[in-house]
């Protein structure tokens, strides 16, 4: 099963861009946002797997998009991309809830390497915390058999 891929950004060459490496590491492409606002309603519409989201967008910034949707975003991976970035910008978007970044003029192999191992770790994070709910269920029902 392919997982799935939405693209937010403003600038259409960037999309093709990351359209041609989702297409080389087998993601399927669910959606292209070209500002913030259809960013929101297409994550809220097909809640993708991996999010790529530029942080200068018009309408809503990354960062206001991440703030809007941080508690819908467990199951979803969000890679921001952007030209610059500050220490204060990247900051406050991990703490929203990005799991990684990407600039824009990363070379495409790096771009794609990227994306991969951030989705594993974040595939592989999410499969410990369902073991520890599981763990916690376990011992809680053996707690009440007792």
């Amino acid at each position: 099963m392919k997982h799935t891929l939405l693209i937010a950004d403003d600038e259409e060459h960037v999309r093709e861009l990351i359209k041609m490496i989702a297409d080389t590491i087998h993601l399927d492409v669910i959606g292209e946002a070209s500002n913030g606002e259809e960013a929101v309603t297409l994550f809220k519409k097909n809640k993708p797997d991996i999010m790529i989201l530029d942080i200068n967008m018009p309408k809503k910034t990354g960062d206001e998009i991440l703030e809007e949707l941080k508690n819908e975003l467990e199951d979803t991976c969000v890679i921001i991309m952007t030209a610059m970035v500050d220490q204060e910008d990247m900051d406050k978007c991990l703490k929203l809830g990005a799991k990684n970044f990407i600039r824009k003029d990363t070379p495409i192999y790096k771009m794609a390497k990227i994306i991969n191992e951030t989705w594993n770790a974040f595939e592989q994070e999410r499969k410990e915390k369902s073991k520890e709910k599981y763990s916690l269920k376990q011992l809680l029902a053996e707690i009440n058999n007792d």
